[in-house]
Order: structure tokens, then sequence, then C-alpha cells
């Protein structure tokens, strides 16, 4: 199994790469039994939605 350590550098990194599929197969099977590392996946996540938004102008306006 992948050490936690291991785990959130594979998903910082399928953030700017696709994994090979012995990386998602081992990265899966971490995050099936290490809730921590999942809570991490959620907030890299919600970084990256942000840090999107930011680079477009800022949040979406509401519509009148």
């Amino acid at each position: 199994m992948k050490s936690c350590r291991e785990a959130t550098r594979l998903m910082s990194e399928s953030q700017e790469r696709n994994l090979y599929f012995s990386e998602q197969a081992g990265l899966k099977l971490h995050l099936a039994m290490c809730a921590p590392c999942r809570n991490f996946g959620k907030q890299l996540r919600i970084l990256r939605r942000i840090s999107k938004s930011y680079a477009e102008g800022g949040p979406e306006k509401a519509e009148d």
C-alpha cells in the first residue's frame, strides 16, 4: 500500500498529468482505506476550483 506522503504527491501530480494505471490503482486502494487522504483530495479539488475562478476574473456574477 502507498504511504500518505506518496498518495498526496500523486493527487497533486494528477492535477498536472494523467497518472499511469498502476499509480491510479495504488492511489484508489489507499484512498479506500485512508480518510485523511480523501479529505486532502477534496480540499485539493476545492482549491483548484477557487484558483481557476480567480484566474478567470473572480467569482461568477449573479444574473439579474
